[in-house]
């Protein structure tokens, strides 16, 4: 079977953000089950070996509470983790990587571009040689190894979507948006042909993209901000979704309008701002995801196909 466990459902700083008072932020603080850690998911196929779909800076944090990801009873040192597959290079999917130091072997799966950023910032280096990097390519799928080099069970699928490099990235010699910065993923379990998609960062969703993910069972999807300028009203900052490389859950091309009708079984809003009031229950906008359908995960929500 595959199995889908849900580590954090928040975009960069989690709710609540360190900084910030806004209203999600405030109401997390006083209502811990509203708060959520930073956008990762972990898959597995056997419910022995998993793999990481991106490493979120609160991984540690998210390792702790998950007990599937904890050390095998009876072993000194130990992970279930064989893998960590990256879909861009940003902070929020590979500063969780520096969590993983302590040396025990895994492989990094990525494009090659975002490889090279990798490989170009000597912090990286501190995972040693235990940890291997192997470069995935746009629309090949690839099954992720054991670390016995035994087949996972697993088949992924990346393929690209509408988005934007690093924003750190801006400015210097390897920023400008280029393929390979946003990957989607199509997630299969070999053995009984059942698959998910995961898109955590899409700009907008294109006639190619709807193709390829309707009727699917389960659709993880970026679910940043309510609206394109939503942290410019409420005064959080100067970005617009759009600039971001995030669309909006609301408007006409908004991804609750985009992927109305296209069959699919059960949609996911994942790396969720905190700005975005459909974090918070009994919201105006809450309603209207949920009455289109879709669902805003707690960390630790586990989904069986």
């Amino acid at each position: 079977m595959l199995r889908v466990v849900v580590l954090g459902a928040a975009a960069g700083g989690g709710v609540p953000q360190w900084n910030c008072g806004c209203p999600v932020c405030n109401a997390a603080r006083q209502h811990p089950q509203l708060q959520s850690t930073q956008a990762s998911i972990a898959i597995s196929a056997d419910n022995e070996h998993w793999f990481l779909i991106n490493a979120s800076p609160d991984l540690r944090q998210q390792l702790t509470v998950t007990p599937q990801l904890h050390p095998k009873s009876g072993h000194l040192r130990h992970s279930p983790i064989a893998g960590v597959v990256l879909t861009n290079s940003e902070v929020d999917a590979v500063a969780g990587l520096l969590s993983m130091r302590e040396g025990s072997p895994f492989t990094i799966y990525a494009h090659p571009r975002v490889l090279a950023i990798l490989k170009s910032n000597s912090i990286f280096n501190v995972l040693g040689k235990s940890v291997q990097r192997e470069a995935i390519e746009i629309d090949k799928p690839f099954e992720p190894k054991l670390r016995d080099g035994t087949g996972s069970g697993l088949e992924i699928l990346p393929f690209a979507v509408p988005g934007k490099g690093a924003w750190y990235l801006e400015g210097t010699a390897e920023g400008g948006d280029a393929e390979g910065d946003t990957l989607g993923l199509r997630i299969t379990d070999k053995a009984t042909g059942k698959h998910f998609f995961f898109i955590a960062a899409c700009a907008r969703v294109t006639p190619e993209l709807g193709a390829r993910i309707k009727g699917a069972p389960l659709v993880f999807f970026d679910g940043t901000v309510w609206r394109d300028n939503e942290l410019i009203a409420a005064g959080l900052g100067t970005k617009t979704g759009q600039r971001m490389g995030h669309i909006s859950m609301s408007g006409d091309d908004g991804a609750i309008a985009s992927l109305a009708g296209l069959g699919i079984t059960q949609k996911v809003f994942l790396h969720i701002n905190n700005s975005n009031h459909a974090l918070l229950p009994g919201s105006a906008e809450r309603k209207t995801i949920e009455e289109a359908g879709w669902q805003i995960p707690a960390d630790g929500m586990e989904v069986v196909l």
